[in-house]
């Protein structure tokens, strides 16, 4: 049915791992989770390569897995929350597929992620200040990367998902 990959972005807690598990199962498409794939590649934890290896390394990795994506058959992709900090990453995604941005409040990425220890970006700023004016400084990167913008606040994976597609199909139309 869907001839590319759909590439999921947005700010960490937005839903992308979520919506990318329902649209595997509504599509019967593959599913990548980009950190998950970085995180099996390098045997060690996202936190802890931000430690040992550096968040530029990290941003290496994610550079490299969507390149490799090319060579596969259309999947959904779960992208790590800073994949569209890079013009780079962002061209090869726009090559290869579609872009959704998922997006949500600040109060409601808060209450998703407050308890996760597994967000090294937050480093001790587990605050919806915080939250808020990170998402601020990464708006114009997701607006600007972004084939389709879907608002995650208050809506369940089924409708979110049933909203991408219905979207998609209007956008390939």
């Amino acid at each position: 049915m869907i001839s590319h990959h759909i590439f999921l972005i947005g700010f960490m807690g937005a839903g992308k791992s979520t919506i990318a598990g329902c649209l595997k199962e509504m599509l019967n498409m593959n599913l990548i989770e980009m950190d998950q794939e970085i995180v099996q590649k390098e045997g060690m934890p996202i936190a802890q390569i931000f430690a040992e290896k550096g968040e530029e390394y990290f941003r290496q990795a994610e550079t490299k897995l969507l390149a490799s994506l090319s060579q596969e058959s259309p999947a959904v992709v779960s992208c790590g929350g800073g994949a569209v900090m890079r013009e780079e990453n962002v061209t090869l995604m726009k090559k290869n597929g579609k872009i959704v941005l998922l997006t949500a409040s600040p109060e409601t990425i808060y209450l998703r992620v407050k308890d996760s220890q597994e967000r090294p970006v937050l480093n001790g700023n587990m605050n919806v200040e915080y939250i808020s004016s990170l998402m601020e400084k990464r708006r114009p990167f997701y607006e600007g990367a972004a084939d389709l913008t879907i608002s995650t606040d208050q809506k369940s994976p089924e409708e979110i998902s049933k909203e991408i597609i219905s979207n998609l199909d209007k956008a390939l139309a």
